[in-house]
């Protein structure tokens, strides 16, 4: 095994090293989620981690790592007798890969011999291997929902279960869990998101002398490993003794009614739901206290646990900027600091995670030029004519309040990554039917598998009761759920999208499209046309956060090349389609379906349009024409899409007349 990089040698990211040292002090903290940019040493620290944990005394050949001391009664390698001659051994740190299937993760029971034999023959897991360790999940944000859960589960209740067809098997699995992440790949949802316990912002140092000293000490670690190891044991022994009094003295520190009611008023303050971000903020002003050497809980701890424990808590949707408004947190505090409370001074602490003091969002741009449509350019107009050419550009408006959407789902059933969104042949829904395994059984379909060996019995020499089940008989099931899209937005930023604040409108819809597609777990792209060309604004990422980014500031005027936008949103498809084969693509045109831009701007955008029907693209169509004269040309554009046109208002998911027209019954394009 290769050298791991010092922990103590990891420069900056105060917060970052403060947090997984405080997991390591109490794991009943939950474990920390580390949020940031690549290339700022959240692998690096993760890993220099678990060179400093202390060694841990397990039963001899115990595959759950049992301690001998207090061993796990119902441990599947058990019973253990009481008193057994343990063994030391180094902590473990277990990496949970992304593509890690349930039974990777949890652990694989062989139905074939549980049927046949009554045997419990149990294959452990990730979270076995883990039990007494940590367990770390780069890209934590791109794992499946189903397996964040059982992994959050077994974090939270200190054991796993893997139940098949009436055969359980349960052992303990109780480590310190951390979760890494970039988030412009896409967010986790708030209610996985609340089950770590801390977060922390990380980010790149801006200070030169700071970037120096880390690639400084990168090279020198790269060039000798053991050797820059060595420069670091004094330091690194220093905080491993450290973590060991701290454990010693966490049952002796003192939570004083006042520090309780700092915290409650902090969580109370910032909205936060349910109880538990109280008892993580409990949990880690008291390791906080330990970590210091100290007896009781101060103002101090109770600050910087609200900065580790709130931020990701205090989140409403995808779009709602991170961190915690330093200035109420202080407020707060002060006003309920207690007289139990040795020192209630909340300035003592170290500085909070990035982002902090910037409040709940971003604050409201300024009421100006860009929301008055007098200055709207001549080409704006709702006639119908084609544009001048000199047409102006505006600057960006800022989007109506988004609202909840109806449904738009892509037609048949696909085989895509889990989500939220169309029909799709899945390893977790409704049983639809059976079939041969292909490669390890997953999930038996017990009638099937017995109506498949019921014929043999007699040949197989069994004349009385029981069965005998062979491999040849076993039956997957085949179930089906939802996955989720590549949603492809095309968007028309031309001139005539700017008249009586229209833009405002369909950037609001356009956001709440967003948030839909956040909350069904598809990847989005934005690409844009106006003038005389067409852009791609945002390349396919499951990160809706960048798209609104993108979207927000994105300028209105010109031309309308309609043609130009279907044709590099075939191209973006195209080249996506190659990346991620299984994932369906659903295009969503926003547009009033007025082409002026190029010769024979109607014709061109029709045979564009044609091209998604060939290949069997479901499209839906926005259409944004208003005012008293309507010319129809989104619908008759819808109808070249082969897909089907909604107005704004249909788009709401409490319209009526959304209600009526679906977009799964529209199309005939069933698979």
């Amino acid at each position: 095994m290769s050298t791991p990089f010092p922990f103590t040698a990891v420069v900056g990211q105060d917060d970052l090293r403060l947090a997984l040292l405080l997991n390591a002090v109490s794991p009943a903290v939950g474990g920390v989620l580390v949020r940031g940019e690549k290339g700022t040493a959240k692998s690096t620290a993760v890993r220099a981690l678990s060179a400093l944990m202390p060694e841990v005394d397990v039963v001899p050949e115990c595959r759950f790592s049992c301690d001998p001391a207090s061993p796990d009664p119902v441990c599947p390698d058990g019973p253990h007798a009481p008193g057994t001659a343990g063994q030391s051994r180094p902590a473990r740190m277990v990496e949970l890969p992304v593509g890690a299937s349930e039974d990777r993760l949890v652990g694989a029971l062989d139905i074939e011999r549980a049927l046949s034999e009554g045997v419990k023959a149990f294959e452990p897991g990730l979270l076995a291997a883990a039990h007494r360790g940590i367990l770390y999940v780069d890209e934590v944000n791109l794992l499946h929902d189903h397996l964040v859960d059982l992994l959050l589960d077994a974090a939270a209740m200190g054991a796993s279960y893997v139940e098949r067809e009436g055969v359980s098997v349960r052992h303990a699995a109780r480590f310190l869990l951390v979760g890494t992440m970039n988030p412009e790949e896409g967010e986790l949802r708030p209610q996985l998101l609340d089950r770590f316990g801390l977060t922390v912002e990380v980010a790149a140092s801006r200070e030169p002398d700071q970037r120096v000293e880390v690639v400084r000490r990168r090279l020198a670690y790269d060039a000798d490993p053991d050797g820059f190891a060595a420069r670091w044991a004094d330091e690194e022994a220093d905080v491993r003794a450290r973590i060991i009094a701290a454990r010693e003295l966490l049952p002796s520190v003192r939570l004083g009614d006042g520090a309780l009611r700092q915290i409650a008023a902090t969580c109370a303050a910032f909205e936060v739901d349910g109880m538990r971000a109280d008892i993580v903020m409990a949990r880690t002003a008291t390791a906080l206290a330990a970590w210091a050497g100290r007896t009781d809980v101060l103002a101090e701890d109770v600050r910087q646990a609200a900065l580790l424990a709130l931020p990701h808590r205090r989140r409403r949707n995808p779009f709602d900027a991170p961190g915690l408004d330093e200035d109420k947190l202080d407020e707060t505090l002060e006003e309920f600091s207690g007289d139990d409370d040795p020192d209630p001074d909340p300035d003592q602490g170290p500085d909070g995670p990035d982002g902090g003091g910037g409040g709940g969002g971003q604050p409201e741009p300024d009421e100006g030029p860009q929301g008055d449509d007098t200055g709207a350019p001549p080409e704006a107009g709702e006639n119908g004519q084609p544009q001048p050419s000199g047409a102006g550009e505006q600057s960006a408006v800022r989007a109506a309040e988004p609202f909840r959407t109806k449904v738009l789902s892509v037609p048949g059933i696909g085989e895509g990554a889990a989500g939220r969104r169309s029909r799709a042949r899945t390893e977790h829904g409704r049983t639809t039917g059976s079939r041969r395994p292909r490669g390890a059984l997953t999930k038996l379909h017990l009638a099937a598998t017995v109506q498949a060996a019921a014929p043999h019995q007699r040949a197989r020499g069994r004349s009385g009761p029981g069965l005998v089940v062979r491999r040849d008989d076993l039956r997957q099931a085949t179930r089906e759920g939802r996955e989720g899209n590549l949603v492809l937005f095309v968007v028309d930023a031309s001139g005539s999208m700017a008249a009586r604040q229209r833009m405002s409108a369909v950037k609001g819809a356009v956001l709440s499209l967003l948030l839909d597609a956040y909350q069904r777990r598809d990847k989005v792209g934005l690409v844009t046309f106006r003038g005389s060309e067409a852009d791609v604004a945002l390349p396919p990422t499951s990160s809706v956060d960048a798209a609104a980014a993108r979207l927000e500031s994105l300028p209105t005027g010109g031309r309308t090349p309609l043609a130009a936008g279907l044709l590099r949103a075939h191209d973006v498809l195209r080249v996506e389609r190659l990346r991620d084969p299984a994932r369906r693509p659903l295009v969503v045109l926003v547009t009033d379906g007025r082409a002026t831009g190029g010769p024979e701007p109607v014709a061109l955008a029709g045979r564009a349009a044609r091209l998604f029907v060939a290949e069997g693209v479901a499209s839906v169509v926005v259409d944004c024409e208003a005012g008293p004269v309507r010319l129809g040309l989104a619908g008759q554009l819808a109808g070249e899409l082969g897909g089907t046109a909604v107005t704004l208002d249909e788009l709401r998911a409490d319209s009526i007349a959304g209600l009526v027209r679906d977009v799964q019954g529209t199309s005939r394009r069933a698979a």
